[in-house]
């Protein structure tokens, strides 16, 4: 029998890491955090997606899946290469992301990088990322291109010979547009570049790498384009149908989320081929891979593309079994975590064992509102060895907010749960990262806010909500001795320790 290992990890995506680049990126920051997990006794390091991101800045509407966030590249690392000057560099922006900023001074610098990167011999690294990645890396250089050139037009706006890729209409955009083409390609092996030496460097120090697969892609991406019959959409390319959550008791209107559905059917025809793909590749850029949103796998909530909300969609059955069942006949192997969150019907529970995935337990989840319910998934006390404990997540208040917020029913529920009447709220944070570390889960991952102990200021993101997402921040002087010994002290009280 094989001894079960209690691991330790910290939630924090890239674009939080401290940079004087205006947002986080894999610069000699993202090292030192590195450091700082090790020293601290952590296993695993779960980021966010890292794909590139559009409209609203989320991870999750991407205008390709497959790809690297531009904005994630090192200008330090091209200084050191000569790429770019050093005078390029510290723009003193440290505070949180103003990515109206980013976008508007990080493409000059990087066009003023590939500038110079056209004046060399291309290396033999270059072809072969070029090679490897060739599925991908063409359509999107081309989309993004095309896209720029049309002011940044969707998809669905594209001219039809465009949008529906004849042959003739590409040969003329690759070579119309081959020096813009050029640059994506360009963004997108150096972007590689350097997460592969990122990641090599966590785990020569024991860290593992945890990323994240959206379950939906944006309907104006490259995925779509190239792939439009794994889609529900209309004659003209845009979607029929969109996902998204039905209303609840946090979102009276439900969420719409925008995303086009998946034509299960057009999937099956040839054994899931662009899901095993895209784990594959996902497989090739992390070490642990959570899929978000495994309720969709399962039944998933479709809304016509016309409404204003939630409220007209239904449910639909998908083909998860079918989808996981292949998968794990590919070469797209590993350990995967699944988002389970949510409504857990029967269904969703089978396809879980039937997938044999971890789940995730939110300690958050356990205490909100109602009565005391000793029988919740959610309280620490139930978890099952084979989960990940989390206090919350990218989509939850930061601790201390979720404390500063519950009701005074919910406050003395938690309060009798832990025996304890008279700590503070902000000492009381610290008792539940000890509850949610000292749960049976063999994984418990902290948002390093919660660390932190960082409030409002703090949260990642706010569901069903449009606007102020995804731009808070570490400090450069968080990264610390302090700090590595507060996430040491966790673990080794709850036997998670690196080195235990």
């Amino acid at each position: 029998m094989t001894e079960r290992v209690r691991r330790a990890g910290v939630l924090l995506p890239i674009s939080a890491l401290p940079s004087a680049q205006g947002i986080g990126c894999f610069s000699d920051e993202a090292y030192r955090f590195v450091d700082m997990l090790a020293e601290g006794g952590q296993r695993v390091w779960q980021i966010l997606p890292l794909c590139p991101t559009s409209l609203g800045d989320s991870p999750y509407q991407s205008p390709c899946s497959f790809g690297g966030n531009p904005y994630f590249i090192s200008l330090q690392a091209l200084a050191i290469e000569g790429l770019l000057d050093w005078s390029d560099l510290d723009d003193g922006h440290t505070g949180n992301i103003d990515y109206g900023y980013i976008y508007r001074s990080r493409y000059p610098l990087l066009q003023k990088a590939y500038g110079r990167f056209c004046e060399r011999a291309k290396t033999e690294a270059y072809g072969a990322f070029l090679a490897e990645n060739c599925l991908w890396v063409e359509d999107m250089a081309l989309f993004m291109a095309i896209k720029e050139q049309l002011g940044g037009a969707p998809l669905w706006e594209f001219p039809a010979e465009l949008r529906e890729r004849e042959p003739s209409a590409l040969a003329k955009k690759r070579q119309e547009l081959s020096f813009e083409i050029g640059f994506w390609r360009f963004l997108q092996f150096k972007f590689f570049e350097q997460w592969r030496a990122l990641r090599a460097y966590a785990n020569s120090r024991g860290i593992s790498i945890m990323g994240d697969i959206p379950i939906y892609v944006s309907a104006d991406s490259a995925d779509v384009w190239t792939a439009p019959r794994l889609f529900e959409l209309d004659s003209g390319g845009a979607p029929l149908t969109v996902a998204g959550c039905p209303p609840d008791g946090f979102s009276p209107r439900g969420q719409l989320w925008g995303n086009p559905v998946y034509d299960w059917s057009e999937h099956r025809k040839d054994g899931f081929a662009w899901w095993k793909s895209r784990i594959s590749h996902a497989f090739s850029m992390y070490d642990i891979v959570r899929i978000d949103h495994f309720r969709g796998f399962e039944a998933y909530y479709s809304i016509p593309a016309s409404a204003s909300d939630a409220t007209d969609g239904y449910w639909r059955r998908a083909l998860g079994e079918e989808l996981f069942t292949e998968v794990k006949k590919s070469s797209a192997q590993g350990e995967i975590i699944a988002e389970d969150l949510g409504y857990m019907t029967e269904g969703v529970k089978a396809l879980l064992s039937h997938c044999g995935f971890s789940g995730m337990k939110i300690l958050q989840f356990g205490f909100d509102g109602g009565d005391m319910d000793f029988s919740s998934d959610h309280l620490p006390c139930n978890y099952s060895e084979r989960s990940v404990a989390y206090t919350g997540t990218h989509d939850n208040p930061t601790l201390i907010q979720w404390l500063d917020g519950l009701s005074e029913k919910s406050e003395a529920m938690l309060r009798r749960y832990l025996l304890d009447n008279t700590t503070s709220r902000k000492d009381l944070a610290d008792k539940l990262i000890a509850l949610a570390m000292q749960s049976p889960s063999e994984l418990c991952v902290i948002p390093m806010q919660d660390y932190l102990g960082i409030g409002k200021e703090g949260r990642m993101n706010t569901p069903a909500s449009a606007s102020g997402n995804w731009s808070w921040r570490m400090r450069s002087d968080d990264i610390s001795e302090e700090n590595a010994k507060r996430l040491r002290s966790f673990a080794e009280i709850s036997g998670r320790l690196s080195d235990q």
